[in-house]
């Protein structure tokens, strides 16, 4: 009975040691992550075997680190000069993620902090030779070349432990001086056109109405011709012909003149 008291008082001791290393001795790995276990005392690093999803007990002494391997994606901003030496700011997107069977060497060579050391630094290499080759120009009228000429170099980047899916260029940060600058061209540029296109607009009218003015008179000389003296001396025949033979009174009035039709006007009905 006398050893009970230190019974109970090692008891607590370690279940308050146990409370204290809980996080370090229960390890749940969660969906889409893997674990690289460091042996304090059994030769460090597993390098051969990770831990899969699931849950583990581990020795409080060691160290279980957790690494996420589905695909990520992380945006970031660095500052590079063009061909010209203009100094601009680029905007990437990186896809990348872990190889599985290269986690414990990359935890081992590189850590968790493989974004810093090797993704950013290799893209941002390859994205200065490529960007200090071409003018200002070029890299904003041919954005989509730029990014093919990206993808091709992530073969280059990649390493035997990331894999790099995709370097996408979201946005060019160009000096304040140089964007007025460029906005300024593009809204006179506008302008020009605009102007351009009105006086052609204006061309464009004078020829229609030309054509019309042309056209109208053809009609007019064609119709001149056609209404020779004997052609309007037969109609004439005909309108008094018409008129003669309708019911109504009329007024005949005689001698009007050499050549001339009578004149005959047509009075009211029942006269």
């Amino acid at each position: 009975m006398r050893h009970l008291p230190a019974l109970i008082t090692s008891a607590i001791i370690f279940a308050l040691l146990l409370v204290y290393f809980q996080p370090l001795i229960f390890i749940t790995i969660k969906a889409g992550e893997e674990g690289v276990l460091y042996r304090r005392f059994a030769g460090g690093t597993v390098t051969d075997r990770t831990f899969k999803e699931g849950f583990h007990i581990v020795y409080p002494w060691n160290k279980m680190t957790i690494y996420d391997t589905r695909i990520q994606q992380k945006s970031y901003s660095f500052f590079v000069l063009t061909a010209e030496g203009l100094k601009i700011e680029l905007l990437l997107s990186v896809r990348y993620y872990p190889r599985r069977n290269a986690l414990g060497v990359l935890h081992q060579q590189i850590g968790p902090d493989y974004l810093e050391k090797i993704v950013f630094p290799e893209v941002e290499n390859t994205m200065r030779i490529l960007v200090g080759k071409m003018a200002l120009e070029e890299l904003y009228s041919n954005e989509a070349g730029l990014h093919h000429m990206i993808t091709k170099t992530i073969a280059e980047i990649e390493t035997n432990f990331i894999v790099i899916e995709d370097v996408v260029l979201r946005q060019i940060v160009l000096p304040k001086p140089v964007e007025a600058a460029i906005e300024t061209k593009i809204e006179q540029k506008q302008l020009a056109e605009a102007y351009q296109y009105r006086i052609d607009r204006e061309i464009q009218e004078g020829k229609r109405k030309k054509i019309e003015a042309d056209g109208i008179s053809q009609y007019n000389t064609t119709v001149s011709k056609s209404l020779s003296p004997d052609i309007l001396k037969w109609q004439g025949i005909q309108a008094t012909q018409a008129l003669a033979a309708s019911t109504n009174a009329k007024m005949v009035v005689i001698g009007n003149g050499g050549g001339q039709l009578p004149i005959i006007l047509g009075g009211a009905a029942g006269q």
